[in-house]
Parts: C-alpha cells; sequence; structure tokens
C-alpha cells in the first residue's frame, strides 16, 4: 500500500525561505504567517532562542491531517548577544561596527510538525567572519538598504557576502534554512525528497 500523500505547509513568508526549499526540489501547498511573540527570554541563550521560535511558528499554523507543517528561525549572535533586525539605520550601522572585523555565529532552528501532530527540531550553527570595515563601506552597506529587515543587518546572499572572510558550516542556514537539516526534518516527516 502507498504511504498517504503529505502536503507541505511553510511557516514562513520569507521568499529566502521558498527559495532554498525550490533548490530541494520542494514547493509548499501553501505559506501560512504565525503570529507569535518573538522577544527573547531573560537569559535564553540564542541556540534555544532559535530552537523554541522554530517550534512555536510551527505549533501556531493550523494543520489538516494530510500536513506536515515547516517552520524556521534564523538569527545572529555575537556571543551570548543575539543580533535581531535592525530597528532603524542607527541600529544597523551598530550591528555592522560590532560585527566587524570578528567572528560571530548564525543559529537556525528548524522544526516539522508532522501528520500526526508530532514535533521534531533541529539547530544548525555556522561561524561567520567579517573583515573589518570601513566607515566607508559601513555606509554603502547601509544606504543600499539590504540590511534592514535582516537578522543581524545583513544579507549574505547579497552584498554583504563581500564582507565575509571566513564561514564555517552550512551557507544556507546563514541565508534562513539549513537545508541538511530540514531535509533529514522532511523526509522522517513523510515528504518525499531525492
Amino acid at each position: 500500500m502507498p504511504a498517504p500523500m503529505r502536503h507541505l505547509v511553510l511557516a514562513s513568508t520569507s521568499p529566502r525561505r521558498r527559495e532554498l526549499l525550490a533548490r530541494i526540489g520542494l514547493t509548499p501547498s501553501r505559506v501560512a504567517a504565525p503570529e507569535i511573540d518573538e522577544t527573547p527570554l531573560k537569559g535564553e541563550s540564542p541556540r534555544a532562542y532559535v530552537a523554541r521560535l522554530a517550534e512555536s511558528k510551527a505549533c501556531a499554523v493550523e494543520r489538516a491531517a494530510d500536513e506536515v507543517v515547516l517552520a524556521g528561525d534564523t538569527t545572529v549572535a555575537v556571543g551570548r548577544r543575539i543580533l535581531e533586525k535592525p530597528v532603524d539605520e542607527a541600529d544597523l550601522r551598530r550591528m555592522l561596527a560590532l560585527l566587524s572585523g570578528r567572528r560571530h555565529h548564525v543559529y537556525s532552528g528548524v522544526c516539522v510538525v508532522d501528520a500526526d501532530g508530532r514535533a521534531r527540531g533541529r539547530v544548525a550553527d555556522t561561524v561567520v567572519a567579517f573583515k573589518r570595515l570601513t566607515p566607508a563601506e559601513i555606509d554603502w552597506y547601509v544606504a543600499s538598504g539590504e540590511g534592514m529587515g535582516k537578522a543581524g543587518g545583513y544579507a549574505i546572499q547579497g552584498r554583504a557576502e563581500i564582507f565575509v572572510r571566513f564561514l564555517s558550516g552550512s551557507h544556507s542556514n546563514v541565508v534562513g534554512l539549513p537545508l541538511f537539516e530540514t531535509r533529514a526534518l522532511l523526509t522522517a516527516a513523510g515528504i518525499p525528497l531525492g
């Protein structure tokens, strides 16, 4: 007897996550925007933060019996300090100055809720190092507008890639969805992949 058909629901409106899923041959049946509070808890580590948010997002989306829900959350951390999305250009400048010439971690939590309602999650950790940024480079990047709305204030798949002098781990994680971990979780949940 063939396995029942499962439909994938992406609990994210991020175009980058849809693009990354397309790289592994997946198009979600539907996209849902989960409404959750993304405020870090007092003393919460960046790793625990993304794991909690990914699971909260996946569980916040209503799921039909034949649906599997995928959610993710990505953050940039310098030590235990979580760099969320910049609120304005001054905040973006502060983040870029903090990242300049040093290593930081990009954590992504991924959670899949299978057709039986069971949640499984993983966290990916990628180490990224930026070159020392000059004031002119920071001005150029801020003026591009690319860093607004991005965790840590930059998009590695865009102009910020020229600042990266070292990367250890998953590039797709830094973009917003670690494909190795995502594929493993979706396969376990019955979503067929090549």
